[in-house]
């Protein structure tokens, strides 16, 4: 292979129609290698890879068949159906790998092996190249970017160990391109930095520019939290940067529930932070108010007051948590003095609204665990709120599920841009009618 580093759009599409016209939108901003993606292939079938040999005659053409097993039968398939590279499990047996050189040799197919998986890449990529593989793919795998993994440190490795063409892929963006190229990659394989923008061409026209000069084009999209503890700067950054709100968290999180029954005070407020916890009994303001002094700025109260009125909080306790710079509060109870909370600008959610409050007892305590619409909320879990309701993000979970939000953000971003330029619906775009459940009443498993 000659020094230029190649660009390559994976199409991790469901349905043939979508992957086939941003495969045009990609391949016209200057991508020159075309993926038909592994959710592609398992939907459509190698009728995706025969597609995009129609369209792109003379393009390199990648199955990312991920092969297991039956190497030499799925080798034969890929390369009649026209493609040039196909894919090869790592993690197979070695006999599946040699198969699929063996049966490549055949049909012009050069064979991929994806290190994903494997206990040892560097070793796993050595006996690839030794047996024939004409790449080996260094693979941060989706769920492992949702955690905040990192492919550009086994790129090095890898790198370093083999002679053979060489691929990256796992979240690279226009941003992350230039580093990969200089780590040593041959091939940079782009997915949702490409597939999700809502100008496909443009989109692999920055990262081309970005790999051609090496030189990062900054962007707001695609980006994901770090695994490593900052004191959640990355995640406030990516809801900044990226507007995630609830509804995507619900959706990457497989639709977990808000705090049920928990509405905002005032209409558009959005927060996100670390949780301050507080039980406390129905109008016992006094462990409520003490949490102000022990939060940090961009922290959420978050008090369990019984579900019930009197109030536990109002426009005295407001004044005091606008000063810490706090960045809201969320009450299964009741508060009161709205008015004045409202001209604050401070952002609440709560149960209840009443004109009564407690009496400043002291009862219950801070940061313990607390209960709140049969959700357990600890100290330091985050808190996002919005006009759709109360996110609770466990602390262990948070970089994940704030990940799979933006994910799914990003994907909604290319739906609605498919909704627009094409006059159509979203049952349209997503061919909703193919997806219908099958099988009802039919016969149990197990």
């Amino acid at each position: 292979m000659d020094q230029t580093v190649h660009l390559q759009v994976a199409l991790d599409f469901l349905e043939l129609p979508r992957a086939l016209k941003v495969a045009q939108a990609a391949f016209a901003g200057g991508a020159d290698y075309i993926e038909a993606g592994t959710p592609l292939i398992k939907s459509e079938g190698l009728d995706a890879v025969r597609k995009l040999r129609e369209l792109f005659p003379a393009a390199v053409i990648i199955a990312d068949t991920k092969t297991m097993d039956a190497g030499r039968i799925e080798a034969e398939a890929a390369g009649k159906a026209g493609a040039n590279v196909m894919t090869v499990c790592a993690a197979a047996a070695a006999g599946t790998i040699r198969e699929c050189v063996e049966a490549g040799r055949h049909y012009g197919l050069q064979v991929a092996v994806d290190l994903m998986g494997v206990a040892d890449p560097v070793a796993a990529a050595k006996a690839a190249e030794q047996v024939g593989a004409a790449w080996v793919d260094v693979h941060c795998p989706i769920d492992a970017q949702m955690a905040g993994a990192d492919p550009l440190e086994q790129l090095r490795e890898i790198r370093a160990a083999v002679a053979c063409t060489v691929a990256v892929a796992g979240g690279i963006n226009s941003e992350t391109a230039p580093a990969a190229a200089a780590a040593g990659a041959d091939v940079i394989i782009v997915g949702g930095a490409i597939t999700k923008a809502i100008d496909p061409k443009a989109a692999a026209a920055e990262i081309r520019r970005a790999i051609d000069t090496g030189s990062a084009v900054a962007t707001s999209l695609f980006k994901r939290a770090g695994a490593a503890g900052d004191g959640g700067k990355s995640l406030r950054e990516l809801f900044e940067s990226q507007q995630i709100r609830s509804s995507n968290i619900s959706d990457g999180a497989h639709r977990r529930p808000c705090l049920e029954g928990l509405r905002p005070l005032i209409a558009g407020k959005f927060i996100c932070g670390p949780a301050i916890t507080v039980r406390t009994l129905p109008g016992d303001w006094s462990k409520p108010v003490q949490a102000i002094d022990l939060a940090k700025p961009g922290d959420v109260i978050v008090v369990d007051a019984g579900g019930r009125p009197p109030a536990i909080w109002g426009e005295l306790a407001t004044e005091g948590a606008v000063n810490k710079r706090i960045a809201g509060l969320v009450v299964d109870g009741a508060v009161r003095d709205t008015a004045e909370i409202r001209k604050l600008d401070f952002a609440v959610w709560t149960r209840h609204i009443t004109s009564h409050a407690g009496d400043p007892k002291g009862l219950g305590e801070i940061n313990q665990p607390i209960l709140i619409a049969g959700q357990r909320i600890c100290p330091g879990d985050w808190i996002v709120a919005d006009d759709d309701g109360v996110m609770v993000l466990p602390a262990a979970e948070a970089v994940e599920m704030v990940n799979r939000g933006a994910d799914v953000l990003e994907a909604e971003n290319r739906i609605r841009a498919e909704i627009r330029d094409q006059a159509s619906t979203l049952a349209q775009v997503l061919n909703l009618a193919r997806w219908d459940a099958k099988g009802q009443g039919g016969p149990s498993v197990g």
